[in-house]
């Protein structure tokens, strides 16, 4: 049985905000560690209809599997109840004898005909089942459909000489059956049939031009100022055209100490974070695999400064999580409690300016003693 993962809310408005700025599904899904596709959809939704606040509920459901829903009242139970055993007395049965046993079939596809109503041990009370039986034939006859399809599948792709793929299965299963694409899809990836004719061609990616090694290795604590730095960009999808943030954080004490703004996610715009960093020795500077960082421009101007570079492996943000969690408490704190989602431009950039300066100047944080990140620095200094 498969696990079922649960997302924190940093990951969720980080992916929304990538498939906002035009990044495809596919590398959206590899840079953060996301599981499944449907996952990206559903959060899709939910911030297009403004439901935000349930991105932060935890994973979960409505009532157990296989409970049926709650009666509003004993009168509507009573009723529910009189409306399915009018239907038991009409339930077709092999024999109506005495030690015959009612047909699978039929009893499978009665108690699934009336699920949404009632629960699955009061008709199989009503039929006189097990409920381990009902289970144990649901199984067995979906097993003897996947077979049957499976094999209906096989023989179609062999009489077409492998030149359908599965849409144009799907459509010659549909003339004598109900079937969806997707398992027709899965069936034939699963089974080998996959069209022969003119088959995608795979693209090598290969490795990016400067890769590091992960020096940082998530450990957070730094014993002077700008001794560990963290960078990384986000996205800022409120006002009249995308903007890309991109900052760097000291570890130290939490501090920004250098940040851009444009609307142009590009080497220019992490060169212009980098040069607002002093030249120093034995400072390590720590970011994801993205194409900006691994450019040949930004890991000569690295070097320039005499930085040690680290890098995160891929697909886990968790590398680099200070920074992360920097961008989501600045979007939580300024866009989405003022609900700035749909401003301008300039109200945008304003607005991140002066919560970098509330930040680093006024905000306490309780593992600095309940002080602000320049506090801390001066008072140690």
């Amino acid at each position: 049985m498969a696990t079922r993962v649960s997302y924190p809310l940093e990951i969720k408005m980080k992916a929304i905000e990538m498939r906002l700025a035009r990044v495809p599904v596919k590398e959206v899904m590899e840079q953060l560690g996301i599981r499944n596709k449907t996952q990206l959809k559903t959060w899709m939704r939910w911030y297009r209809k403004g439901e935000v606040h349930r991105l932060e509920q935890p994973v979960g459901k409505q009532y157990s599997y296989g409970k049926g829903p709650k009666h509003s009242s004993e009168l509507e139970k009573v009723k529910a109840e009189n409306r399915f055993l009018k239907q038991q007395l009409d339930l077709p049965k092999k024999v109506q004898g005495t030690g015959k046993e009612v047909e699978p079939e039929v009893a499978v596809a009665w108690i699934e005909s009336i699920r949404d109503e009632v629960t699955v041990s009061e008709a199989c009370r009503w039929i006189g089942i097990a409920r381990a039986t009902y289970y144990r034939w649901k199984a067995a006859a979906k097993t003897e459909r996947t077979d049957a399809t499976v094999e209906k599948i096989r023989g179609l792709c062999i009489h077409h000489k492998f030149r359908y793929g599965y849409r144009k299965i799907t459509a010659l299963l549909r003339a004598e059956q109900r079937m969806n694409h997707k398992r027709v899809q899965r069936i034939m990836q699963r089974e080998g049939l996959q069209c022969r004719v003119r088959m995608k061609k795979r693209k090598v990616t290969g490795q990016s031009a400067h890769l590091a090694e992960n020096l940082l290795k998530r450990q957070f604590h730094a014993e002077a100022p700008l001794q560990k730095l963290v960078t990384d960009i986000t996205y800022l999808p409120f006002g009249g055209k995308m903007l890309y943030f991109s900052s760097i954080l000291d570890l130290y004490n939490g501090e920004i100490v250098a940040y851009s703004i444009a609307d142009k996610q590009d080497t220019s715009l992490v060169l212009d974070t980098l040069n607002q960093l002093p030249k120093r020795t034995n400072m390590l500077l720590h970011s994801d695999q993205g194409s900006v960082y691994t450019s040949q421009a930004y890991q000569a101007a690295v070097k320039g400064k005499g930085i040690t570079m680290s890098m995160s492996r891929k697909g886990t943000p968790a590398d680099n999580a200070p920074i992360e969690s920097f961008h989501s408490t600045l979007k939580s704190e300024t866009f989405y409690l003022e609900d700035l989602i749909c401003t301008t431009t300039a109200i945008v950039v304003q607005t991140v300016r002066d919560y970098i300066n509330y930040y680093n100047s006024i905000r306490i944080q309780t593992k600095l003693n309940n002080q602000s990140p320049v506090d801390y620095r001066r008072l140690v200094a």
